[in-house]
Parts: structure tokens; C-alpha cells; sequence
């Protein structure tokens, strides 16, 4: 049978009565292709104007390793000039990816370029949006985000592959316990299945963002992402309204993340042995009763 995976929806544009009926409520991920249309960043946003906006500003690099049990999870693998890692993607593939840095905090003038679509729904947060970026071949590992917000996800100037699955399928996913993670030793694209026979039969949703499409991912949607173009994303991030959702995602950034940092600091790898023996089983168990 193998991943069972369905194309995401797509529109051009959507109501907000059609988006919230069909889409937020539900949660259900969707595709809006022109939704950026009226973003001044749709043109201007070229790699010469966010270099000239964030300049020589030294960054942290990510690379698709997996995870030292001895650091934190954000740990960085390297670090260069904005306008060099800028000129890398653009010149040869790389595994080298920035996250959690927010170019717009060291240039303010690109908040004009792009808008929340409050069209949609409330509930916006961040003042400074997270923006990532990707040489060609780069992936991003399969997590879900540890805020639980909904997530309206834009692309410009290339294009990036997208793998979602519904947080019910956790178990079967190998999810790290105490982590918003998956186990890092299977490829969800080409996965061996008598190594992890849990995967088998799973049912998740994919699509190719291009320049300026827009992805929503509702709250606690697992995702991969491999950037097939030296290119880059902004992500706006959304409460859900729920009450339940807003505890655990302060659980999950307070209690759980304390602890699991602690863990990680005093045992190292006998923890991580032990997280990932755990993740095993439970996908085993999970697989053997029949649930996703």
C-alpha cells in the first residue's frame, strides 16, 4: 500500500464565509495561488532587494544531520553573511537551510511589503513573521510546530515540495516523545517499510508551492518540506480559538520543552535511545490495533 498521499485542495482566491466553513473549522489545509496578489513583496522581493535590506547581518545554518543529542534541537550546524548564504543558494544546491531568524527585525521597511489576511480570519501574532530559507535539494525534517498555530505559509522565487499529515497519525509517524519531531531515520518519500512497517498505509497530502502561492496549515499539522529551487518562504502565524489548544501550546513551550532540555542536558543519548525506543513502540502498538 505504501504513504497513501492526496493532493492538497487549491483555489485562486476564497471567501472568508467559504474559508471558515470549509477550511479553518475543520481544519483542513488548503492552497490560495493569488491570495499575495496585492502584496507589494510579490514583485519586490527578489534575493538583490533582501540582500540590500538585511545586509552583511551574520546568520545561523541548519543542515539536514540529524539532531546531536548533546544540544539543544535549534542547535545551528554553521554560520555566514546573509548576502553570502544569499549568493550560495542562488549559485548550487545545498543542504543548508535558515530558520528562526526574522530578516524583517533588521529591516522594519519590509513590514510594507506584505499582508496578514485578516480577510480570513483573526488572531495574528507575530510582529516580525518568520521567514526560511533553502538552497536547492535542502530539507526541512518532519515535525509539527510546538506553538500549535495555524500557519498561512507563502512562497517566492522558486519552488518547494510539501508533504502534510494530520495530527492523528503521530503514533504511526514515530513521533519523539516529549518533542514535536519525528524519528529521523526513515525518508517519508521513499521510506523502508520493513524498518518501519507503522508507515505503511498512512494517509497524509502533498503539493509544489510556487512563487507566491500561499499554504494553509491548520493547527498541529505534521510537515516535511524539500526547497527544489534555491528559494524562500514567510510564515504568519494565527491562534486557533480554542481554548484547549492555546493550554497545550503553552505546555508544550513551558513544562514539556523545560523537561525535555533538562533530560537531554543530564543523560544525553541514553536519553535519546530511550525516546527513540519508545517512538518505535508506540507506532508498533498503534499500527497493531488498527489506528492511524
Amino acid at each position: 500500500m505504501g504513504i497513501v498521499l492526496s493532493p492538497i485542495d487549491t483555489v485562486d482566491n476564497i471567501s472568508k464565509d467559504d474559508f471558515v466553513k470549509n477550511y479553518l473549522i475543520p481544519r483542513k489545509p488548503l492552497v490560495i495561488r493569488k491570495a499575495t496578489q496585492p502584496w507589494p513583496a510579490l514583485q519586490k522581493w527578489t534575493f538583490e532587494y533582501l540582500k540590500e535590506a538585511v545586509g552583511d547581518k551574520v546568520v545561523p545554518l541548519y543542515d539536514s544531520a540529524k539532531a546531536d543529542p548533546s544540544k539543544p534541537i535549534n542547535a545551528s550546524a554553521a554560520e555566514m553573511k546573509f548576502g553570502d548564504y544569499i549568493d550560495l543558494i542562488q549559485k548550487e544546491p545545498t543542504d543548508l537551510r535558515i530558520f528562526l531568524f526574522d530578516p524583517i527585525k533588521h529591516a522594519p521597511k519590509l513590514l510594507d511589503d506584505y499582508r496578514s489576511p485578516s480577510d480570513l480570519m483573526g488572531g495574528f501574532l507575530d510582529k516580525y513573521p518568520n521567514m526560511f530559507f533553502g538552497g536547492a535539494g535542502s530539507i526541512t525534517f518532519l515535525h509539527y510546530d510546538i506553538d500549535l498555530a495555524h500557519i498561512f505559509h507563502t512562497h517566492f522565487n522558486g519552488r518547494k515540495h510539501i508533504i502534510l499529515f494530520d495530527q492523528k497519525w503521530s503514533d504511526r509517524l514515530y513521533c519523539i516523545p516529549f518533542a514535536t519531531y519525528a524519528l529521523e531515520d526513515y525518508d517519508i518519500t521513499n521510506p523502508d517499510f520493513n524498518k518501519y512497517p507503522a508507515l505503511d498505509g498512512i494517509e497524509g497530502q502533498e503539493t509544489i508551492l510556487e512563487h507566491g502561492d500561499t499554504l494553509f496549515m491548520p493547527t498541529g499539522y505534521w510537515h516535511w518540506m524539500k526547497y527544489l529551487d534555491g528559494s524562500f518562504s514567510i510564515s504568519l502565524r494565527a491562534w486557533d480559538k480554542s481554548w484547549a489548544i492555546k493550554a497545550k501550546s503553552l505546555y508544550n513551550l513551558t513544562i514539556q520543552r523545560k523537561f525535555d532540555d533538562f533530560m537531554k542536558g543530564r543523560f544525553k543519548k541514553k536519553y535519546m535511545d530511550w525516546k527513540e525506543e519508545l517512538a518505535i513502540k508506540r507506532a508498533e502498538k498503534a499500527l497493531a490495533e488498527g489506528r492511524p
